[in-house]
This record gives C-alpha cells, sequence and structure tokens, in this order.
C-alpha cells in the first residue's frame, strides 16, 4: 500500500517528527559509559507514553523477525546495525551506538535513527561511517521531490556510500510510512536513477542509509531480531522521515 497524507495529517507528521527526535536526543545524551540499554528502553518508553504517543515497535510481528519486538527502542551497538534488541548491556567507552525509533501519534508515523559513539575514544574510522550515513541522507533528501523516482533516491544514497568506500546491502532500506510504521515504496540504499515509483505531494517516505565497515553480509542473532555485520565489523545507520512537497522534500524528525 502507498499512503498519500493530507496537508493536515503532514502537520500532524510533524508533531509525530519532532516527538521522534525529541526522544532520540534525549537517549543520545544519556547514553553514556554505564548505561545499561535496558534503562535507554525504559527511558524512551517513558517519553512515549507520557506525550500520549504509541510505540511501533511493542507488538511488531514481522515474518523475519521473531516476534513480537516486544521493546520500545531498537539499541544497535558496535557490529549490530538494524533491529537491535535491548538486552542486559552496559555501554564502554569507544562503544558505537545506532538508536532507531518509530512511534505514532494522532494517526501518524514518524521513523528515524541515530548513530554516534559512547565516551572518549572515538575513532577516525567511526566518525567517518557515521558522516557518510548522514551525508548519503542529506543526498537522498536532495534527490527527492515531486517527480522524482525511487531510483533517483536510492542512487543519490548508494553514490555517497560506494564513493566513501562501503559496501551496500540491498535487503533493507528505506519505506514508505504514513499511519502504519512500514509500507511501500521500498527504498534500497543504491540503485538506478530514473527507474521506479513517481513521487508525489503527500508521500511520506523514511529514507535510511546504514552501512557495515566491510562487508554487505548480515546474520541474525539468536534473540530473532538483531541484525550483525557478518564479519564482526563496526556499522552505522542514519535515517530522516520526509514529507514530498509540491516544491521538493520536508523532513519531519527534526527537534523541536
Amino acid at each position: 500500500m502507498i499512503e498519500l497524507m493530507t496537508p493536515a495529517e503532514i502537520e500532524r507528521g510533524k508533531v509525530t517528527g519532532a516527538l521522534v527526535a525529541d526522544i532520540l536526543q534525549a537517549m543520545k545524551a544519556r547514553s553514556t559509559v554505564g548505561t545499561n540499554l535496558l534503562d535507554i528502553d525504559r527511558w524512551a518508553k517513558a517519553m512515549i507514553l507520557e506525550a500520549g504517543a504509541v510505540s511501533c515497535y511493542v507488538d511488531y510481528a514481522p515474518s523475519f523477525g521473531r516476534g513480537p519486538f516486544g521493546h520500545y527502542i531498537c539499541t544497535s551497538v558496535n557490529d549490530a546495525v538494524l533491529h537491535g534488541l535491548p538486552h542486559n548491556y552496559t555501554l564502554a567507552d569507544g562503544d558505537l551506538v545506532s538508536l532507531d525509533l518509530a512511534v505514532s501519534k494522532a494517526g501518524v508515523v514518524a521513523d528515524s535513527a541515530i548513530s554516534f559513539v559512547v565516551g572518549e575514544s572515538v575513532s577516525a574510522a567511526d566518525t567517518a561511517m557515521i558522516s557518510a550515513t548522514e551525508r548519503a541522507l542529506a543526498a537522498g533528501i536532495a534527490a527527492a521531490g515531486p517527480g522524482a523516482r525511487i531510483g533517483d533516491i536510492s542512487h543519490a544514497i548508494g553514490s555517497v556510500l560506494t564513493a566513501a568506500g562501503y559496501p551496500v546491502n540491498t535487503e533493507f532500506g528505506g519505506h514508505g510510512v504514513g499511519s502504519t510504521m512500514h509500507q511501500d515504496p521500498h527504498i534500497t540504499n543504491t540503485g538506478r536513477p530514473g527507474r521506479g515509483y513517481k513521487l508525489r505531494p503527500g508521500l511520506l517516505l523514511a529514507l535510511e542509509p546504514w552501512v557495515m565497515a566491510d562487508t554487505a553480509t548480515l546474520v541474525t542473532d539468536d534473540d530473532g531480531w538483531t541484525l550483525r555485520s557478518a564479519t564482526g565489523c563496526r556499522t552505522a545507520h542514519s535515517e530522516h522521515t520526509i514529507a514530498i512537497t509540491d516544491d521538493g522534500a520536508e523532513i519531519l524528525t527534526l527537534p523541536s
């Protein structure tokens, strides 16, 4: 299903998006050496419920997971990159953390992710990898607008990631959002320009470049959810929800 939102729904989506961004920034600030991933999940839950919003993850049970997910935020550390299931792990100096959050408020979903390093031991390689996903995200957003095609976004994202030297996995990527978290169209993180669905005003898209330092192959943890690099290498993930407007694309997941 591809859902086009009304201007009023997009305005509500801005509120949802700001909430998602605010929670992610709050979780980043509280993610220090010694923080437990279960505490991050608990704090995110409290902020979601206090805002009168609904988690998109707690009851989420897709075919690729061992569902339901049962938690409020994805916490992926070091070689984990997607769908990190919060568990009893204490963050250490130099851990590379990716937090991914999707919530629904007033009937509109927003989805976003950030990556950062905890503590003082920040390597140049980690900084470069995070930066590559952020630059790829910016390129994907710049390529989006009415009349553009999904392939234009995929090509823009993939061009940045491959130029930075990272292999690109196409199993998981961006997607449509709206009244539900995962909708068509699927947006791979590399592709050919001029191909795919033509973007129209009212379309909400979650764009999410992610990479693993030296492989494009994922493995799944025994928890049935957490996806890791097959080689144990470090990973990074950046994501925004955008709305296609009459004259371009607007980022909804910006802090209030």
